[in-house]
C-alpha cells in the first residue's frame, strides 16, 4: 500500500494495483494461472472428442476407441474438478489473508493520524472504510482475476480451433462479440464512479447508525425514535438508488450479451445447417464448433461479471488510498528528539492557536509550569482552558509560538517518547467494553498484581468493587454503562495512577463525583500529583486551592495569574468566580 503515495490523482489504476497487490504475490498467482490453464485445457477435451465420436467411432462401430474416448473425457473432468479445488484453496484463502492484512494496515494508519482528523470524521464511517472498502481486493488476488486471464486463454484457443473448423462461421460470430465488448467497456467506465459513491454513502449510513446505537438513551429520553428512523431510511434509500444505477448498467451488459450472442447462435445454426447439406461440414464438425463456440463465449460473458467485480475493487482501493496518503501526526514537522531522563518542566512562549483559519482561540499565551508543580486553569466555558490542555497533551499543535519540555521544543520531540510519560483524565472519560481490571491495566498490560492493587486503593476503586460479586473482573458494558459516573471516573484515575506519568492533565477529573466521592478522590489525586507536573481544569474552584499557580483564562488570554490567596486578595475575575460559587 505504500506505493499508493505515488499517485495523487485519487484513482488507483489497474497497473498500480498490479504492482502493489498482485506482483508481491506473483508466485501464488503464477501457480493459479498454471492450474487454470490445465483446467481450461482439460475442458476442451469434450468438444474435440465429440467430433471423433460422431465422425469416427459411431460410423465405424469402434468399441475399443469408444472406451478410450470415455476414459479420456472422464479423466479430463477429474482434472477439472481437482484444479478447481486447488484454485479455491490456494487463491481464495490467500485473498482472505490479504484482506485481513490490508485491514490491519489501514487501521494502523488511521490510529497514526492526528486528533483533528477524528474530530472531523465519524467513527462509523471509519469502521466502514477499514472493514468494507478493502474487501474487493479478493477479486484481484483471488479467483476473479485468474479466471479472467484463464477465460482469455480459453477464448483465444477456442477461437483458433473455430477458425480451423470454419473461418466464415467464425468471422460471422466475431461481429456481435465485438459490439458486446464495446458496450461492456463503456459500462465499466460508467459503473466505477457509482461504486465509489456507494462506498461513501455506505460509510455515511454506517456512521449515522453507529451514532444512533451509541446515543440510544438520548434518543429514547427525547422520544426521537421517529426522526432517527427517518434519517436512517433516507440514507438506506440513497444507497438503494446507487445500487439501482449499477444494476441498470449491469442489466444492459447482460441483456446485450444475451441478444447479440443469441443472434450469433441463430446465424451459426443456419450457416452450419446449410454447409452440412452442401457436404462442406460434417455433423461432428458442427457439434465441435457449437461446443467450442460456447467455450469462447462463456468466458467473455463471465468477464463482464468479473470486470464489474474488479471495478468495484478499484473503487474501494481509491478510498483506501486516500487514507494511506494522509500524513501521520508523527511525521508532521521535524520530530526527531527522543526525551530521556526528563523532569517535566513545561513552558508556553507566546503560543497562539486556531481551529479555523483567522479565528484564533488562544492569543500569545505565555507561562511556565515547573517540574512537580500544579497549574490550575479556570475561566468561563469556551475561554481556551481545554485548548491549552490539548496543546500540552500534543493533541493540538500551536499556530505560532513555542511550547518546550525541559527546554526542548515540543514540536521537535517524538510523540511516542513524550506520551509514554503523559497521563490524561478527561471530563467524559472513555472506558472500553470488558472488565474493570482490563480498563485499569490498559496503559500497562504487564503490570504486576501488586501495582494494580496499589492503583485500585489509591483511587478508591475498591470502595465499590468490593461490593461486586466478581470484583475487578466485573463486566462494565460498552463505555462502562453499567457503572455510575463517579465509578467510571475513579477507574479512569486508577488507570492514570498505574501509568505513572511525569505530566498529568486532569480535565474536570472530579466533575462526576458526589461530595463524598470527591473527598476520597481528592486524597488520591494529591498522592498522584506529588513530584509530577500537573495541569488541572476545574469549574469547582474549591478543588484547586492548593495549586502552585492558577491561570484565569478569558477570551484566549491569561487575565490573571497567582495562587489562591493572591488572586482572592486581588479581587479580580477569580475573586468574582470564587465568591459566586461560595454563595451557591
Amino acid at each position: 500500500m505504500k506505493e499508493f503515495k505515488e499517485n495523487k490523482k485519487g484513482k488507483v489504476s489497474m497497473g498500480q494495483a498490479f504492482r502493489t497487490i498482485i506482483w508481491p504475490r506473483r508466485n501464488l498467482v503464477f501457480i493459479g494461472l498454471i492450474l487454470i490453464a490445465i483446467s481450461r485445457g482439460a475442458s476442451l477435451v469434450l468438444p474435440l472428442q465429440s467430433k471423433v465420436l460422431l465422425d469416427e467411432v459411431i460410423p465405424n462401430e469402434d468399441y475399443e476407441q469408444l472406451k478410450m474416448l470415455l476414459l479420456l473425457v472422464g479423466g479430463a473432468i477429474l482434472v477439472q474438478a481437482v484444479t478447481s479445488f486447488l484454485l479455491t484453496r490456494i487463491l481464495s484463502v490467500q485473498a482472505q489473508y490479504l484482506i485481513s492484512e490490508l485491514r490491519a494496515q489501514v487501521q494502523k494508519k488511521v490510529l497514526s493520524l492526528p486528533i483533528r482528523f477524528f474530530d472531523n470524521t465519524k467513527s462509523g464511517s471509519l469502521v466502514s472504510r477499514i472493514m468494507t472498502d478493502v474487501e474487493g481486493v479478493r477479486n484481484l488476488i483471488g479467483t476473479g482475476l485468474v479466471q479472467m486471464v484463464g477465460g482469455t486463454i480459453t477464448a483465444v484457443i477456442s477461437l483458433v480451433l473455430l477458425i480451423n473448423i470454419s473461418p466464415s462461421m467464425t468471422l460471422f460470430v466475431l461481429a456481435p462479440i465485438s459490439i458486446f465488448g464495446i458496450v461492456a467497456l463503456k459500462a465499466f467506465k460508467y459503473i466505477r464512479p457509482i461504486f465509489r459513491k456507494r462506498r461513501v454513502i455506505n460509510a455515511e449510513v454506517t456512521g449515522r447508525l453507529t451514532e444512533t446505537l451509541a446515543g440510544v438513551r438520548v434518543i429514547k429520553a427525547f422520544n426521537a425514535e421517529e426522526q432517527e428512523n427517518q434519517s436512517f431510511e433516507e440514507g438506506v434509500n440513497r444507497l438503494y438508488q446507487n445500487v439501482k444505477k449499477s444494476l441498470t448498467a449491469t442489466a444492459v451488459m447482460t441483456s446485450s450479451s444475451a441478444f447479440l450472442l443469441g443472434i450469433a447462435s441463430t446465424g451459426i445454426m443456419g450457416i452450419g445447417g446449410y454447409k452440412i447439406m452442401l457436404g462442406e461440414l460434417t455433423v461432428g464438425d458442427f457439434l465441435s464448433f457449437t461446443l467450442l463456440l460456447g467455450f469462447m463465449i462463456a468466458p467473455i460473458v463471465q468477464m463482464s461479471n468479473i470486470g464489474s467485480q474488479l471495478t468495484e475493487a478499484l473503487a474501494g482501493l481509491d478510498r483506501t488510498e486516500e487514507l494511506m496518503n494522509m500524513t501521520p501526526e508523527e511525521e508532521e514537522g521535524d520530530r526527531h528528539l527522543e526525551l530521556q531522563g526528563w523532569k517535566g518542566d513545561v513552558k508556553f512562549d507566546k503560543v497562539s492557536f486556531e481551529y479555523e483559519e483567522n479565528k484564533e482561540v488562544l492569543h500569545e499565551v505565555s507561562f511556565e509550569a515547573p517540574s512537580g508543580s500544579v497549574t490550575a486553569l479556570v475561566g468561563s466555558s469556551g475561554s481556551g482552558k481545554s485548548t491549552i490542555a490539548g496543546l500540552v497533551a500534543t493533541f493540538l499543535n500551536p499556530k505560532s509560538g513555542t511550547i518546550t519540555i525541559d527546554g526542548q521544543d515540543l514540536s521537535k520531540v517524538k510523540l511516542g517518547s513524550y506520551r509514554r510519560n503523559l497521563g490524561v483524565v478527561l471530563q467524559d472519560e472513555f472506558l472500553f467494553e470488558g472488565t474493570i481490571r482490563q480498563n485499569i491495566l490498559f496503559p500497562r498490560p504487564n503490570a504486576t498484581e501488586e501495582q494494580l492493587q496499589q492503583a485500585v486503593l489509591a483511587a478508591y476503586v475498591n470502595e465499590f468493587t468490593d461490593r461486586f460479586e466478581d470484583g475487578l473482573d466485573t463486566l462494565i458494558g460498552e463505555r462502562g454503562v453499567k457503572l455510575s459516573g463517579g465509578q467510571r471516573q475513579r477507574i479512569a484515575i486508577a488507570r492514570a495512577i498505574l501509568a505513572d506519568p511525569k505530566i498529568i492533565i486532569l480535565d474536570e477529573a472530579t466533575s462526576n463525583l458526589d461530595n463524598e466521592s470527591e473527598a476520597l478522590i481528592q486524597k488520591s489525586l494529591n498522592e498522584l500529583m506529588k513530584g509530577r507536573t500537573t495541569f488541572v481544569i476545574a469549574h469547582r474552584l474549591s478543588t484547586i486551592k492548593k495549586a502552585d499557580q492558577i491561570l484565569v483564562i478569558e477570551d484566549g488570554r491569561i487575565a490573571e495569574r497567582g495562587n489562591h490567596n493572591q488572586l482572592l486578595a486581588a479581587e479580580g475575575r477569580y475573586y468574582d468566580l470564587y465568591t459566586y460559587q461560595a454563595r451557591i
